[in-house]
């Protein structure tokens, strides 16, 4: 996947993730990559609402089930009330990386 098409960019600690979230969504998932004004970013459904940190709290959890982490390691870093996110990933860079470049290619 060419760089400028990936949704993610390594950062010191981990991971920096772009998300397009949908709340009040009808499931919890991970549906693919998509082109937002900001770059490519993961489409990410929620069922919880924008309300209260209902759906960061939600798209936290989705996420980190969706590449099988503990939830602790994933946070929203900006975008708390905006539909694209940037969500912060822990942990060793590379090895995230090849973690979130498998899940995405399997989302194809």
């Amino acid at each position: 996947m060419a760089a400028a098409a990936r949704p993610w960019r390594m950062a010191e600690a981990g991971l920096r993730l772009m998300a397009r979230v949908s709340p009040n969504s009808g499931r919890d998932r991970v549906d693919g990559v998509m082109e937002t004004a900001k770059g490519a970013a993961l489409k990410v459904r929620v069922r919880a609402a924008p309300e209260s940190g209902e759906a960061n709290a939600a798209v936290e959890s989705v996420v980190a089930q969706w590449l099988g982490l503990a939830r602790t390691r994933v946070t929203v870093a900006r975008g708390h009330t905006s539909r694209v996110k940037t969500l912060a990933i822990g942990g060793e860079p590379r090895a995230l990386e090849a973690l979130v470049a498998a899940r995405v290619a399997a989302l194809r």
